[in-house]
């Protein structure tokens, strides 16, 4: 598909079929980055999508629990007051 780059006040743009959004899903951030080609639009993946559904098929297998098992300190063997 060929385009124009149009006026959108001080700067350029283009405009994107509804149907071309749709099918490279780009409802979601984008991180745009010249290449070689030109410009490329990227997904930007939210931090830490997919992890809640990790730790579920984690503890679903039984590795869900710590790596290593907790360590008494200091602060556990002593009584200590708010001041």
């Amino acid at each position: 598909m060929r385009t124009r780059l149009i006026r959108i006040g001080n700067s350029r743009g283009i405009r994107i079929p509804k149907a071309l959004v749709e099918a490279a899903r780009l409802d979601v951030p984008l991180r745009m980055r010249v290449v070689d080609e030109g410009l490329l639009l990227e997904r930007v993946a939210e931090p830490r999508a997919g992890w809640a559904e990790a730790a579920r098929e984690l503890e679903e297998r039984g590795e869900g629990g710590l790596l290593d098992d907790p360590v008494p300190t200091v602060f556990e063997d002593s009584e200590w007051e708010w001041e």
